[in-house]
């Protein structure tokens, strides 16, 4: 109960006097803080005349700085090109074949031991090349036949360079097995997987296959050398 006596007593006589006179001279700074606070018409401020349209800014702008502006996009524009350049041609440069496998893709074949009615086999990019040297006889029946009669209609003339040298893979169009030369129906090559017949220009006579022989891309470097791929 005396705690509670003690600060319900009233102020010292001196303190009412001295914040009255506190209170009296801060007045004026309260009532200019008031002023500079109140809400401001903008237009007291602003000057029309002294500041012109902005199409007449921009119409009467500096042209060094506009050309100096232009200059900085199209500079920038521009490396900006040319580093996406930079970095797409590297990108698709790794997507090149390397030399190894260039190398592989590329088979030079030296047939100048190759007798009339042989059949040699090379490997070119994993599959088997058929390298026939055909006979006469072997060239004037593939000629001989008519074009009706097969499944994959294509003369002789358009599957070789010269007529002597038949080039093509060795992989049945059936199922991929490895046909077996001078043999068949057609004296050419013949599948034993499922039975087809190809003559002596590899087309498909007989059997399940539905396609000739693939010829791959070849050349002659020499008479006796060829290059596949």
């Amino acid at each position: 109960m005396a705690t509670i006596l003690r600060s319900t007593r009233p102020f010292p006589r001196f303190v009412v006097p001295a914040l009255s006179r506190t209170l009296r001279r801060s007045a004026p700074v309260l009532s200019e803080v008031i002023k500079r606070s109140a809400p401001i018409d903008p237009q007291k401020y602003f000057d029309g005349e002294s500041l012109p349209a902005h199409q007449q800014r921009v119409r009467h702008a500096d042209p060094g700085n506009r050309t100096f502006n232009y200059a900085m996009v199209g500079g920038a524009r521009f490396i900006a090109a040319a580093s996406w350049r930079l970095v797409l041609i590297k990108f698709l440069a790794q997507m090149n074949p390397s030399a190894d496998v260039m190398a592989m893709s590329m088979l030079e074949v030296d047939i100048s031991k190759l007798t009339t009615g042989d059949c040699m086999t090379v490997k070119w990019r994993g599959k088997p090349v058929f390298i026939r040297a055909r006979s006469d006889d072997e060239i004037d029946a593939a000629n001989a036949v008519d074009m009706g009669e097969l499944r994959d209609p294509e003369s002789d003339a358009d599957r070789v360079q010269k007529a002597e040298t038949l080039v093509v893979l060795g992989v049945c169009t059936h199922l991929g097995c490895v046909p077996i030369n001078n043999a068949g129906d057609y004296a050419g090559w013949f599948c034993p997987c499922h039975g087809s017949h190809y003559d002596t220009s590899g087309r498909i006579r007989k059997g399940p296959a539905p396609l000739n022989l693939e010829v791959p891309p070849y050349s002659f470097l020499e008479d006796t050398k060829l290059m596949i791929g």
